[in-house]
């Protein structure tokens, strides 16, 4: 199972409990965060996780190093069925609690292999893997597997800042990497002052949320021409711009699927297919799209359709040329830094603490991160500050990527004449241009 550096106690314990999870793996330390305190309350309360294993000082657990050294001492496991699971992706969590993916080895092996031919990986590239690996975009699109099926160098970023990334850039002679749109603009933009920037680089993929026009313009420019925009998810289906592909689909589209066989359909609002070149949502149905999730009878219920269609939940509309472009998302969520967040399960935790009456989160405009997380609220009484907010949620095991970025206190929240919350009279009265909602799905 493929979990995320953010990802807490909230979310690793319905992971566990979902799966029924024997083993957890974790890093002793990172980005000042302590492993080891919440794998102890796992373990408490989760009986089928037995074991954990520590890269660095295990403290109570057991080494990875430890395990390492014991390798090859077991008998060998007999062969995988191929259509059988290989891993559980996380899905985006755009209605609460994150889905679990089951990815097939079949599946996943063409997935990897699929999209590195489309990108022309060779052995002479270098792949440098920035997002996190957990994620299906830098781990197999082609990603981390996708190199090595072709015998190519793959290298870890010490980290995604521009000084550091573009070191290692040029210290390995770094060809290929992907980015989601936040991250790329920030090293567009940090090419003005560096004093080392890209030079390798021949293909430089920018998925997990809708880069726009001009920005594509200006990292064809700053970074390399070689600019591939990535749409996709997950869950399966796969849409790559075409390395050759004139700057102006490259520049404004989300490319077209990777796999003849990837069957889309684009519908209205009551699943009838829309007019040539019309939004609707985006459904979809092929080689390696999953069927279902992971132990999950009734989500599968409304992801599906009837004749078995994944209803992908983004808008999108279809250019004559075949390319498409993503418009919007049928469902609230906020994109940050390539991370989908559900507001709906934010606005729970925000609801459960005392000092809050009534909440809203909403994404934001960010030159940074593409959108950040609001939370609007009325106070039940004193108000609380958001770094004591995000302290509560902290408590409560809710990931880092998913707190508030900011907290605005309001003395009532706008709804529509039917009684719900108008989020977008919360992002007017803040002061910001609202407009079509342009983000997609972050895989």
């Amino acid at each position: 199972m493929m979990c995320l550096p953010g990802h807490r106690a909230a979310e690793l314990g319905h992971f566990a409990a979902v799966s029924a999870a024997t083993g957890l793996v974790v890093a002793d330390v990172a980005s000042g965060f302590d492993y080891r305190p919440m794998a102890r309350e796992l373990v408490a309360d989760h009986p089928t996780l037995r074991h954990v294993i520590v890269d660095g000082d295990p403290g109570p657990f057991v080494s990875w190093a430890q395990l390492c050294a014991q390798a090859g001492t077991g008998s060998p496991a007999p062969p995988a069925d191929p259509g059988s699971p290989a891993l559980l992706l996380v899905s985006g969590g755009t209605t609460g609690m994150p889905k679990l993916i089951p990815r097939t080895h079949d599946d996943y092996v063409f997935n990897a292999t699929a999209s590195a031919a489309l990108c022309r990986l060779s052995a002479d590239d270098v792949y440098l893997v920035v997002l996190a690996a957990g994620h299906n975009f830098p781990l197999a699109c082609p990603g981390l597997l996708g190199a090595m099926t072709v015998g190519a160098t793959a290298v870890f970023a010490p980290d995604p800042s521009p000084e550091a990334a573009f070191a290692a850039i040029e210290r390995h002679g770094v060809t290929v990497t992907a980015l989601v749109p936040a991250l790329a603009k920030l090293w567009a933009q940090s090419c003005e002052w560096e004093p080392v920037t890209p030079k390798s680089l021949r293909l430089l993929q920018v998925g997990g949320s809708k880069l726009e026009p001009e920005d594509a313009r200006r990292v064809r420019t700053a970074l390399t021409p070689g600019l591939q925009q990535v749409f996709g998810m997950a869950e399966g289906l796969l849409n790559f711009t075409r390395i050759g592909d004139p700057p102006e689909v490259v520049e404004h589209t989300q490319g077209r699927p990777l796999c003849p066989a990837d069957e889309l359909r684009i519908v209205n609002a009551d699943g009838e297919p829309v007019g040539p070149g019309e939004e609707g949502e985006l459904l979809v149905r092929g080689p390696y799209t999953l069927n279902g999730y992971f132990a999950a009878e009734r989500d599968n219920e409304r992801c599906f359709d009837p004749d078995g269609f994944y209803r992908s939940g983004d808008l999108v509309r279809r250019r004559d040329d075949g390319n498409l472009v993503v418009t919007g998302r049928v469902k609230d969520v906020i994109c940050r830094a390539g991370e989908t967040i559900a507001a709906s399960d934010l606005e729970e935790q925000l609801l459960s603490h005392p000092a809050i009456f009534s909440a809203a989160a909403v994404g934001l405009p960010d030159q940074y991160l593409g959108e950040k997380i609001c939370a609007a609220v009325v106070f039940a009484g004193a108000p609380i500050t958001l770094a004591e907010l995000n302290g509560y949620l902290d408590r409560r095991g809710v990931a880092a990527h998913t707190r508030p970025d900011q907290l605005v206190a309001m003395p009532a929240l706008p709804t529509t004449p039917i009684g719900k919350i108008d989020k977008r009279a919360i992002v007017r009265q803040l002061g910001i241009a609202t407009g079509p909602v342009t983000t997609q799905r972050c895989h």
